[in-house]
């Protein structure tokens, strides 16, 4: 009978250690895209903003420009 409870406990331990391993695989893995998902929404939405801005100073310049060559005409 104690032989049966040793092979019991044995085989209870390597179940026990596979099943963590897997979660913390899993977890790292989902914790790793949902940051890289993130990131790269935080990256399009900063390249909108500098396109916008970088758009309205052109617009900008170019408005002053043409304002500064109509009245030296």
């Amino acid at each position: 009978m104690k032989k049966v409870f040793a092979i019991i406990a044995i085989v209870g331990a390597f179940a026990a250690c596979n099943n963590a391993a897997e979660t913390t695989e899993n977890a790292v893995e989902s914790t790793t895209e949902a940051a890289a998902a993130t990131i790269d929404s935080a990256a399009a939405a900063a390249t909108t903003t500098i396109d916008s801005v970088a758009n309205k100073v052109d617009s900008t310049v170019k408005a002053a420009t043409d304002s500064v060559k109509a009245k030296v005409n």
